[in-house]
């Protein structure tokens, strides 16, 4: 079999996930209607009735309210918004991250560290990828008063692994230190409430809940005050200025009601997948390795390191038989670099090379499941054997 004469088994859920069909039909909707919502005129004013509506369906959905949601093009955005926002407005040079956050945290809290003087620590995790919270307790106390912000993601997307949000808040807060949280993974696959969680600012994404590209949120407490990165309009409490695209949060707030309603039996059914996928690929090669913390972790992620194999030949053995997954590394100008993520749990080089990351999402099937299965076999004795050759 070839990619052109069987099915695709699409397990990248984590990178982004099909559309749902009421984000198809709520965005296809608002296409042809016409009206900026800053207008003051009928059309605008109907315009600006669906993102009011659509920004209370996502408050009520993820427990915030309506004026604590600031649209925005998406995940990046979020994080640089709230970054570099928090990191301006408060003046304090010291920034907490975990070494294992995504990049679009690292990236501009490093660029804060080059062009801003921000003072980064980047907080150890074990070796399942959960933060060591004494190491944060510990960079805190140093001194409180120069800490600007700590930002630890909610569920990492590479191993799946849930950090433990409530205890960094009850650290921060008692220091009045602001609290931001990367929970573009976690929303849809676990529950999520910005209100009862305590953190100050939590982004979220539309493409990884079944919406659309290009629309997102960052959810911020009205009393955080946060500096723009772009000046204009004054739109979204003139945090996020730029005219607002009203059919793609229509969408957004389809797909976050929808995967919010179903979390639960989502939930269950994915992990059943999930388990039997690992089940599965460690009875067909048992020196595989599985990555992350299986009590503390989302349902749908399965981070497997396979020794002897580079992870991108072992993808694309599984492309050629119509299985899309993706590797635990990064690329840089085409050469793959080892995961961060891996190398900060303790693997070395070769192992953080060697992993793929299956991620199942709301269109994963049993025959899904079995497609790796039966696959992961031969592929990964190929893998092995070109490597030997190298």
């Amino acid at each position: 079999m070839n990619s052109t004469d069987t099915r695709r088994v699409y397990l990248d859920h984590a990178a982004t996930t099909p559309m749902r069909p009421e984000a198809i039909e709520a965005l296809t909707a608002q296409l042809s209607a016409v009206g900026n919502p800053s207008s003051l005129h009928a059309s605008g004013r109907s315009a600006r009735r669906v993102v009011e509506e659509s920004r209370e369906r996502i408050a009520q959905a993820i427990g915030c309210r309506p004026t604590e949601v600031v649209f925005t093009s998406g995940g990046t955005e979020s994080d640089n918004l709230a970054l570099k926002g928090l990191f301006w407005s408060r003046q304090r040079p010291r920034v907490l991250a975990t070494a294992v956050e995504h990049h679009a945290v690292l990236d501009p809290l490093q660029w804060l560290a080059e062009h801003e003087g921000a003072d980064l620590t980047l907080l150890p995790v074990d070796e399942d990828c959960r933060l060591d919270v004494a190491a944060l307790a510990a960079a805190i106390a140093v001194d409180p008063e120069s800490v600007g912000l700590v930002s630890v993601m909610w569920a990492n997307n590479e191993v799946g692994t849930l950090q433990p949000i409530d205890q960094v808040v009850a650290l921060a807060k008692g220091y009045g230190i602001p609290v931001h949280t990367d929970a573009v993974q976690a929303l849809g696959s676990v529950p999520v409430d910005f209100a009862r969680s305590g953190v100050d600012a939590m982004t979220v994404s539309g493409h990884k809940v079944g919406g659309p590209f290009g629309v997102g949120a960052l959810v911020v407490r009205r009393e955080l005050a946060l500096t723009p990165l772009a000046h204009g309009g004054g739109q979204e409490r003139d945090i996020r200025s730029g005219t607002i695209d009203t059919p793609a949060i229509a969408g957004f707030a389809a797909a976050v009601e929808a995967s919010v309603k179903e979390q639960a039996e989502s939930a269950a059914r994915l992990s059943g997948l999930r388990d039997a996928l690992v089940a599965g690929v460690l009875a067909a090669v048992p020196d595989v390795r599985v990555h992350g913390d299986r009590d503390h972790q989302l349902p749908g992620h399965a981070n497997l390191g396979f020794p002897g194999c580079e992870g991108d030949s072992l993808l694309m053995l599984l492309d050629a038989q119509g299985i899309e997954c993706s590797t635990g590394s990064a690329c840089n100008a085409g050469v793959a670099q080892p995961s961060h993520v891996l190398l900060a749990m303790g693997c070395d080089d070769e192992e953080a090379r060697g992993s793929l990351r299956f991620s199942l999402g709301h269109t994963s099937s049993p025959e899904d499941v079995d497609a790796v299965v039966a696959a992961i076999g031969p592929a990964v004795e190929r893998a092995r054997a070109a490597g030997v050759r190298r």
